[in-house]
């Protein structure tokens, strides 16, 4: 399971900082150090959707869901690859 993935790789590598593109940035300071730098919101284009990394870089690109062989996850399978393309190997 998903969920199952992902404790086992927080156990894995421990506590990983969240990259800066994705803080919040309410002061100036966290503004000039590139909190919440080339961010983009996600609502605000075609879909609702974007390709953009949130995963810290020490994991980047890793699977924790696969959908399962049913009609309702194929259906989400789907929706997955037409977002993400070829990025998970849906």
């Amino acid at each position: 399971m998903a969920i199952g993935n992902a404790q086992q790789l927080v156990k894995e590598t421990g506590d990983l900082s969240v990259p800066l593109a994705i803080r919040n940035a309410p002061t100036k300071l966290m503004q000039e150090i590139g909190y919440g730098e080339n961010y983009k919101y996600s609502h605000n284009y075609e879909n609702n959707f974007i390709s953009q990394e949130f995963l810290p870089k020490e994991i980047v690109n890793t699977t924790f869901y696969e959908p399962g062989n049913n009609a309702r996850e194929k259906a989400q399978r789907d929706f997955l690859k037409a977002r993400w393309r070829e990025k998970y190997g849906y």
